[in-house]
């Protein structure tokens, strides 16, 4: 799967499943280390959780499996690296402290859904 079409696949996922402010940010002209950065956020441990399991179970029904996986919903973010695309799910108190479009500002939003 190329990376635009899973990255807008794992946005339609989220969007789905209820998370909030999903953002999908292009990132390739500023770094190698992946193409796209999903971010959206959970409301509570238990939906950061079913996000994580909805995106991992979607994708590995197209045999797309990610190529590795860090956090917990306790832990208040998760991350999934499909290495073209790497999805960050946050509790929002996590995201407001990393703030990684913030740091990724000179990323091209392509799509926000709040």
């Amino acid at each position: 799967m190329e990376a635009t079409e899973l990255a807008k696949k794992i946005v339609d996922i989220a969007a789905d499943k209820k998370a909030e402010d999903v953002v999908l940010l292009d990132i390739r002209r500023l770094t190698t280390i992946a193409d796209y950065f999903v971010i959206c956020s959970g409301t509570s441990e238990r939906q950061i959780a079913a996000l994580t399991q909805a995106v991992l179970e979607e994708l590995d029904k197209e045999n797309v499996a990610p190529l590795h996986s860090e956090g917990v919903g306790e832990s208040g973010w998760v991350l999934l690296d499909y290495g073209s695309v790497i999805v960050h799910i946050f509790a929002p108190e996590v995201r407001d402290y990393y703030r990684l479009e913030r740091l990724w500002s000179q990323a091209l939003t392509v799509v926000r859904i709040q």
